[in-house]
């Protein structure tokens, strides 16, 4: 039996990058290069993780594949385009995650389940089309490799959107009313980073768990009845 080389959490970004997006590029570039930067300074918890970053508008596009930021030189590049397509995004991560989670096994690790960070700044442009691969990708029944997904809303995503993304209430978070968007975005890397050396701590121990941090600036999500 071949030997084990270890238990890796993948860890995906799914960043909006839809033109409403635009003003805040620069938020969102700073962001991805603090968070590269941040897991590089920790190569000890660095090698439990491997991290995808992904931005999603008409459909989804690869800023960095699965890496391991302890040998990864490359940066995220971010592009502005197109509308928010919940839908793309959605169905992308149901191809990819269970693709990446096969190959990380046949180069001899072990998998926990994957997480998703997603930040949207507006509402989905498909209407209600993203429910569908959303569900298929949150069922474990039918998704064995479904991820853990943390979603965080700036701008005009709405907290009731947020809690329908996310895979537990617990896990949808946005931004407080009157919150400077460009602000909230750096805040949301933050705790993103933070969220990743934590759980790469917890992993390790006798007891692994998946750490999530709020955001500065940013409240449970919470709708109305």
């Amino acid at each position: 039996m071949a030997e084990v080389k270890g238990v890796l959490l993948p860890a995906y970004v799914l960043a909006d990058e839809s033109g409403s997006m635009a003003p805040y590029v620069q938020e969102l570039s700073n962001g991805l290069v603090s968070l590269c930067e941040g897991l590089r300074s920790e190569p000890m918890i660095a090698a439990k993780l491997r991290l995808a970053v992904l931005g999603f508008s008409d459909d989804v596009q690869v800023r960095l594949g699965v890496a391991d930021m302890r040998t990864e030189t490359s940066l995220p590049q971010v592009v502005i385009r197109g509308l928010t397509n919940y839908e793309a995004a959605f169905d992308d991560l149901l191809g990819r995650i269970p693709t990446d989670v096969q190959w990380l096994r046949s180069e001899g690790y072990r998998v926990h389940r994957p997480v998703v960070f997603f930040l949207s700044d507006g509402q989905p442009t498909d209407g209600g089309t993203w429910r569908k691969p959303h569900a298929q990708l949150t069922d474990k029944a039918r998704t064995p490799t479904s991820p853990n997904i943390i979603a965080c809303g700036i701008g005009d995503a709405q907290p009731a959107t947020m809690l329908e993304v996310a895979t537990r209430p617990e896990f949808a978070f946005v931004a407080k009313p009157g919150t400077d968007i460009g602000q909230a975005i750096s805040e949301f890397f933050h705790a993103l980073t933070a969220s990743l050396v934590a759980s790469g701590q917890a992993l390790h121990s006798a007891s692994p768990q998946l750490v999530i941090q709020k955001p500065d600036q940013f409240t449970m999500a919470i709708d109305e009845v």
